[in-house]
């Protein structure tokens, strides 16, 4: 099983590389995370499968963005800038998909892109507001943008990455499309994701309890309406966000994309189960790279990547503990994994609700890639038709 296969073929021979610029670079593109015109301009000056050259050619690129941007914004032009700061966040944040937590610009590339960002968000009306949620003498950062200006309670979007993501990435995602349909949009880092790893704080069982904090700050704003607060997860998000709709009632709706019911036995049928030193270095870099990546974010040593395995046996949950209306979307080519059917199949026969459904994104349609990253149109589309029937008074 490989949820990072590429089904459609974009522009490296690297597998890896090739899901990342792919999947979630040009995919970003309708959501404003990049131009095509300069994403194949950088990625024609990578070599193939090299962590090195794509890390330095990404933080080019972003260079570049950015200061088109403050020129724009020294200039009186304040769309502009938005539009250029908010791209050289994701050029940045695109960089850090080929750097190691030992690499010295990790942490300032990441205070670029988040920095960038927040300078967006100010230009953005409404605001999209920098925000940082309380939990365990720590703090989640992440991101609010209500739907209108006014403060009337909206239906809101709580969306929840994986296991390689920062919260940025779940603004360029889904946010524009929520914004679009009169939702309220919110993400955070839970522990793990962005770089609370660098603060001790790594993927655990509780990651639940992460997300109720999430929906206790969402029900503290009055511009949010209890009765419609739906949490989406994608990729291990698709088992985070269900494992918190069976301990908390206040989520109204969930969205798996797709259902991780029992993300140890997923892994188990992954390449780093087996991947022993020898089988580690013939790997390219870039593979290499965002594997360890993934073990430093559930505190496991980086040089034993099967020890994910063991990592991920307690992230799982009952099916039958969630009663809250629910939907899996599972991407086509995904579905053609045998576990990922099992995990799908299992999670929509088991589920408490009767208001229950699982869609399969169609390939010839371009919405075979995990999470369905390269139709996020489509995506939205299914997301949100299905949240505002099952929000309906009727």
């Amino acid at each position: 099983m490989d949820p990072h296969a590429a089904h459609v073929g974009f522009k490296f021979k690297d597998p890896a590389m090739d899901f990342v610029f792919g999947s979630l670079i040009l995919g970003s593109a309708v959501n404003h995370g990049c131009e095509v015109g300069e994403a194949f301009a950088t990625a024609a000056a990578i070599k193939d499968g090299d962590a090195d050259s794509w890390r330095d050619q990404w933080l080019k690129t972003a260079a570049l963005i950015e200061a088109r941007g403050e020129q724009a914004l020294a200039g009186g032009h304040a769309v502009s800038a938005r539009d250029q700061f908010m791209r050289a966040s994701y050029a940045y944040r695109a960089a850090m998909a080929a750097m190691l937590p030992d690499d010295p610009r990790l942490a300032p590339t990441a205070g670029k892109s988040r920095g960038l960002m927040k300078r967006a968000g100010k230009l953005m009306k409404p605001e999209l507001e920098y925000i940082e949620i309380p939990f365990k003498g720590a703090v989640l950062p992440g991101y609010f943008r209500k739907a209108a200006p006014e403060d009337a309670p909206a239906p809101t979007l709580v969306m929840i990455g994986g296991a390689e993501t920062f919260a940025e990435d779940q603004y360029f995602y889904i946010a524009p499309q929520a914004f679009d349909r009169g939702y309220n949009f919110l993400t955070v880092d839970l522990p793990g994701q962005g770089l609370l790893p660098l603060e001790g704080r790594f993927f655990s069982p509780d990651i639940g309890a992460s997300i109720s904090a999430a929906v206790d700050y969402a029900l503290s704003r009055k511009d949010v309406d209890p009765r419609r607060l739906a949490v989406y997860g994608i990729s291990s998000g698709g088992g985070f966000a269900p494992m918190a709709a069976e301990r908390d009632g206040r989520i109204k709706a969930v969205i798996m994309n797709n259902c991780v019911v029992d993300a140890g036995a997923g892994v188990a049928k992954m390449a780093v189960a087996t991947a022993t030193p020898e089988t580690v270095k013939g790997w390219s870099s870039f593979n290499r790279t965002s594997n360890q990546m993934i073990a430093w974010r559930f505190g496991v040593d980086m040089n034993n990547l099967p020890g994910l395995v063991e990592a991920n046996k307690e992230l799982r949950f009952d099916p039958a503990r969630v009663d809250a209306p629910a939907l899996i979307l599972v991407a086509a080519g995904e579905y053609q994994s045998p576990e990922i059917e099992r995990q799908n199949t299992l999670c929509l026969e088991g589920l408490a609700s009767t208001r229950k459904t699982m869609v399969v994104t169609p390939a010839a349609e371009g919405a075979a890639n995990h999470c369905v990253m390269e139709n996020r149109s489509l995506m939205s589309q299914v997301v949100f038709d299905w949240l505002d029937v099952t929000f309906s008074p009727r």
